[in-house]
């Protein structure tokens, strides 16, 4: 005599399946069903990003050209907020988040030169089959670009000129323009750790470009000579922004040689003289005293 099932129980054929039974499960998979976009385009907005490249020629190595230049955007931005959090910091003599933030940009301005390497390596031809497409366009247009050169005491009423016709962007860079740069703030805060840092320096008009101080100078001599734990923290500030004039000269230079192997000296798009332009702005130095008082140390 066969044995009945037990009142209630279930079929075993009327058991669904676990989840992880199906064909492509994986056990550890994680959350995949989400109402609209998911969270991660919410926050990054990859499909905005992804869809901003509209290549104006038909050669394929246009693409990496406009989207190298367009990753260079993003790493200007975020090297301005670096920036200019440090000399929010140095206000507030609050020199550990200062620190901070000018270590995360000279990671950023490494991420950023490396960007050159798409582009290091184009030959006349390769570069002259779009550079059409690039009509009167240049890079010394953008603004971003032109507020790291400003917040490094690179300041120039006329390279306002260009932005004219977009009255917000006109207004940030004027703004930028009038503030102290990050170097002003350097110095500020150096005098009121009791430095001798001239008046002049102190009581300049922060919208022209920085000239070097013989005075500055001696300041930078004092502290790299000091063997007090003083001199200790501030010689680390030191180094820091070393480390950004020199990755910001590295920048310039990669600029330079690339420019030389797409185009010779051949003048440069948005009618500005190309290399020989290139080559004046990379023989200058960042933060100037901070080379030069190291001869006397």
């Amino acid at each position: 005599m066969s044995q009945q099932p037990a009142p209630n129980a279930t079929a075993p054929q009327d058991v669904p399946p676990p989840e992880s039974a199906t064909p492509d499960a994986e056990p550890d998979a994680p959350h995949l069903d989400f109402q609209g976009t998911t969270p991660y385009e919410d926050y990054v907005r990859a499909s905005v990003l992804t869809h901003l490249q509209h290549p104006l020629s038909d050669d394929p190595g246009e693409m990496v050209f406009l989207v190298t230049t367009q990753v260079m955007e993003l790493w200007f931005t975020v090297i301005v907020h670096e920036w200019r959090t440090a000399a929010q910091a140095l206000r507030e003599d609050d020199l550990p988040t200062a620190m901070a933030a000018l270590k995360r940009s000279t990671w950023e301005l490494e991420s950023l030169n490396s960007s050159w390497k798409p582009l290091a390596h184009l030959t006349p031809g390769q570069f002259n089959a779009y550079r059409s497409a690039l009509g009167d366009g240049s890079g010394f247009q953008s603004a971003m670009y032109r507020r790291m050169e400003f917040l490094l005491g690179e300041k120039s009423a006329s390279m306002l000129v260009p932005h004219r016709g977009a009255p917000r962007v006109h207004a940030e860079l004027e703004k930028a323009l009038t503030e102290p740069s990050l170097y002003d703030e350097v110095l500020r805060f150096l005098a009121r750790r009791g430095f001798a840092v001239p008046a002049a320096v102190l009581d300049r008009d922060p919208a022209l470009r920085y000239a070097p101080d013989p005075g500055v100078e001696r300041v930078w001599q004092e502290i790299y000579s000091g063997p007090g734990p003083r001199e200790d923290e501030l010689i680390r500030l030191g180094e820091a922004l070393t480390e950004v004039a020199e990755l910001v000269w590295r920048w310039r230079n990669d600029h330079l040689v690339a420019t030389r192997r797409a185009m010779g000296a051949k003048t440069g798009t948005g009618g500005s003289a190309g290399v020989a332009w290139l080559e004046k702005r990379a023989t200058k130095n960042v933060f100037p005293e901070l080379w030069t008082a190291r001869s006397h140390v």
